[in-house]
Parts: structure tokens; C-alpha cells; sequence
């Protein structure tokens, strides 16, 4: 036992950095998610009541494994359940002796979150329980996050938490013939957090930096566990795009497109961090589309300015996204390139080809890009009625308020002409 000074401060620190990995060990030994949480509590609680006197332990991580470990035997005993969980409450065992060195740990946090995002589970619940248990949020946290009632929310959690006992989702990382199919459910799932934060999908503000760094966090913690390209391309993507954050919205909260962006204002630290995972996950074969979509974002973040973004090479990597991740949205952002390395019409001819999809057609970036190119080539009547049209589909109020000033200007230019 160490004489380091327990005050609930340290504790408190100890909590946020330790928490997730204990909660992840309780989850394995107790195979129940509701237990293992409130074994965490009662860890906590005890070391908030003992450390102060006693100072904090050598090893604090194995040490609250060792008594929330404990306070799980003695709630099944209580419960009169040894029978089903015989399995955990061998009569030798000392609950006290968990193995609680790093390597199996880190394998828990591993375990858990590809249990948070196994495909049995609906993708609102894989995001919503990843947030509970892998960043710790509360229920009332994640609720505000999501913009879900807390009623709600706790509902979809405790329902996912009852199809992962009753559907007998293994706790445990898959093994390597079955990752390359379970790995990209766990970038989604990160991604999606990541875009939740970063372009918060209704309300007054474009960014809720927690969110985003709850993902960044994520996506670190699994490109160290788990060493693979497509990881540190999810890094890569995330830091490149974040680190535009502070030139995003001006003074009044009004959006600013990346064309007219001060680009004084990226945060060249985000910037290197991410070019550094990008050519960790360039070393590694096969590229594939997050390491594609960071390599479009790297050429964004290097180019010294607008007119100096190489166009064509974004388009050649837009070319290897869409073979490899064909979707309507690809080509959306692909017709914008292709806009900007030739011509507004070039670009507008590809646009033309979405027009079928009725997915393209209820997105208001679709109209919204549309209407720019239109403006672009000198035909205002028609862009005006396609601002009107992505005017009709925006939720989020930033970019309703762009939209509307770009209409305006817009109008005031025809009536200019008139």
C-alpha cells in the first residue's frame, strides 16, 4: 500500500481514468452489466471511505476489480443464485486474487466494446450503450447527446442490455477469421458518435466537443489495443476534421464553408496527429475507406489555401472510395470535386445522375450543393429554387441560417438584374 494522500480529488481522477477499465473486468467475472455497474459504484465508494486513511493502493485498477469483484459474489449469494452462476463462486476461489495485470484488462475494454456494438444490436442502441459503458456518460448525459428524452433512452439501453443476455452475445473479441466482418460495426459505431458531436444532427450549435472527443478517445484506445490500417484511418479522418473546429462557425455562430475558412484558425497539433496516423495506416495494405476518406481530408488540411487544394487527386481518391464504398453520398462529394477540378457544369452533369435516389433527394446537402454549382455556372433562377428546395429539408439551425443568407444574397442578385 502506497502513503500517496487519498483526498476525493485524487479519487475522483482515479475514477475517470480507471473507471471503464474496472467496469470492463466486472462485466467478464459477473457477466451481468447491471451488477458489474453497481459493483463499480460500490468499489468507489469504499475507496472513498478507505484510501483516505489507508492511501491509495500500488495498483488502484486491481484493487477495485478485487472489492467490486466481492460485492458481486456477496449480491449473488444474497440473491439466492448461486446455482446459475455457479461458474463464479467456486468454493477455493478468492475473489481477492483477480489477475488484474494490463494485458487482460485492456483485453476486457477490447471485449466490451465489440459487445456494445455486435450487429444483433439496432444501431441506435450499439451508439447509445457504447456511450453508457465505453465513455462513461450517464443516462441523462447520453439522452442530452443523442437529443432523446432520458426516458427513452434508459429504455433502448436496458432493452439492448436484456438482448445481449438473452441472445447470448459473446463477451469476448472476435477472433481473426471473424474480424474483418466485426471490425467496420465498431468503426461505425465510433464514426457515428464522432459525426453526432461534430455535426450535431438539430439544434443551435454545430459542435459538442465532448461528443467528439469521446470518439477521438475511443478510436485511440482501439488503435493502441488493436494495431490496424483501418483504425488509424478512423484516427486519421477524425483529427484532420477536427481540427478545423474553430474556423467552422464565425463570431455570430454563422457557418463558414471550408472554401472561406481562415485557415489560420485550424489547429495545426490536430492536423500533424493526424497526418501521423494517416501514414501508420498507409503502411498497411489494403487502404480501405476510412484511410481513403482521411487522405481526402489530408489534402484539405495541407493545402496552403482554396485555390490550392489539389482537386485532382481528391478525385482520384473519390474514384477508389466509390469502388470500394459505392453510395449516393460518395458520388454527391465526388460531382463537388470533379465541380471544382473542371468546371460547374462537369460537375452538375454528375449531380443529374443522383436525381433517381430518392435517399439523395430527401438530403438537404444534394440541393444545397446543387444550388452552389448553379450559382456557379451563372444560372441564379435555378439555384435560388434549389436553395429553396434543401431550405425545406435542413434541421440544423447553423446551417438553416447559411442557407437562408445564401438564398437572400441570391434574391437580391436577381433583383438586381430586374
Amino acid at each position: 500500500m502506497s502513503v500517496m494522500p487519498a483526498s476525493p480529488a485524487h479519487i475522483e481522477q482515479i475514477y475517470r481514468d480507471h473507471s471503464r477499465r474496472v467496469l470492463a473486468t466486472l462485466i467478464r467475472l459477473l457477466n451481468d452489466f447491471n451488477l458489474a455497474e453497481e459493483c463499480l459504484q460500490e468499489a468507489f465508494i469504499a475507496a472513498l471511505r478507505q484510501w483516505p486513511q489507508n492511501g491509495i493502493p500500488d495498483n488502484p485498477t486491481a484493487w477495485l476489480i478485487s472489492t467490486g469483484h466481492r460485492r458481486g459474489i456477496d449480491q449473488i449469494r444474497r440473491n439466492q443464485t448461486v446455482r446459475r452462476h455457479a461458474h463464479l463462486v467456486e468454493s477455493d476461489d478468492d475473489p481477492s486474487t483477480v489477475e488484474a495485470d494490463e494485458t487482460p484488462i485492456d483485453d476486457d475494454l477490447l471485449r466490451l466494446l465489440f459487445t456494445c456494438c455486435h450487429p444483433a444490436l439496432a444501431m441506435e442502441a450499439r451508439v447509445a450503450l457504447t456511450l453508457r459503458e465505453m465513455c462513461g456518460l450517464t443516462t441523462e448525459q447520453v439522452a442530452r447527446a443523442l437529443l432523446q428524452r432520458p426516458t427513452t433512452l434508459a429504455q433502448r439501453i436496458v432493452r439492448a442490455k436484456r438482448k445481449i443476455r438473452d441472445a447470448g452475445i459473446p463477451y469476448k473479441v472476435p477472433d481473426q477469421h471473424e474480424l474483418p466482418q466485426r471490425l467496420p460495426d465498431v468503426l461505425k459505431v465510433i464514426y457515428l458518435v464522432f459525426n453526432e458531436g461534430y455535426s450535431r444532427s438539430e439544434g443551435q450549435h454545430i459542435l459538442d466537443v465532448s461528443l467528439v472527443d469521446e470518439a477521438i478517445q475511443l478510436a485511440e484506445s482501439l488503435a493502441r489495443l488493436l494495431p490496424h490500417g483501418e483504425v488509424f484511418g478512423l484516427a486519421a479522418l477524425m483529427y484532420l476534421q477536427h481540427s478545423r473546429r474553430d474556423a467552422r462557425q464565425d463570431q455570430d455562430g454563422e457557418l463558414v464553408t471550408l472554401e472561406q475558412q481562415d485557415r489560420s484558425l485550424w489547429r495545426q497539433k490536430d492536423i500533424r496527429l493526424g497526418l501521423d496516423w494517416l501514414a501508420q495506416a498507409l503502411r498497411l495494405t489494403p487502404v480501405a475507406p476510412y484511410t481513403l476518406q482521411a487522405s481526402i481530408a489530408a489534402e484539405h488540411a495541407t493545402a496552403k489555401s482554396a485555390n490550392d487544394t489539389n482537386w485532382k487527386r481528391i478525385v482520384l481518391l473519390y474514384d477508389a472510395l466509390h469502388r470500394q464504398q459505392p453510395s449516393a453520398v460518395i458520388t454527391l462529394n465526388r460531382a463537388v470535386a470533379v465541380a471544382m477540378r473542371d468546371s460547374p457544369q462537369d460537375g452538375l452533369r454528375l449531380l443529374e445522375q443522383l436525381n433517381s435516389s430518392k435517399e439523395v433527394l430527401s438530403y438537404h446537402l444534394f440541393h444545397a450543393a446543387r444550388a452552389d454549382l448553379l450559382r456557379r455556372a451563372g444560372d441564379l433562377e435555378s439555384a435560388r429554387l434549389a436553395y429553396q428546395q434543401a431550405l425545406t429539408l435542413v434541421v440544423q439551425e447553423p446551417e438553416r441560417r447559411f442557407l437562408a443568407r445564401q438564398l437572400r444574397l441570391l434574391e437580391e442578385q436577381l433583383a438586381s438584374r430586374s
